[in-house]
């Protein structure tokens, strides 16, 4: 997957270290697509992750086959 950030998410990436690319395309493949209550052209993607069994909650929106990562945070 080609992830895209928007400034929100660069800006909340230096303290939320443990989220990696990896963990967010695990719970984007693995969640059913959930349309945003707020924006209707946004996506949300709530899974659990494995090694840790924390619940990740990611906002997306799709442009092609590029994937651009809104924000992303632990529910836990």
């Amino acid at each position: 997957m080609l992830f895209d950030y928007s400034k929100h998410w660069m800006r909340k990436r230096k303290y939320r270290p443990d989220i990696t690319d990896d963990s967010m395309e695990y719970c984007i493949q693995n969640s059913e697509v959930l349309r945003d209550r707020r924006w209707s052209d946004a996506f949300n993607a709530i899974s659990r992750i494995p090694p840790s069994g924390r619940i990740l909650k990611v906002v997306y929106k799709t442009k092609g086959k590029t994937i651009k990562i809104l924000t992303a945070y632990w529910l836990d």
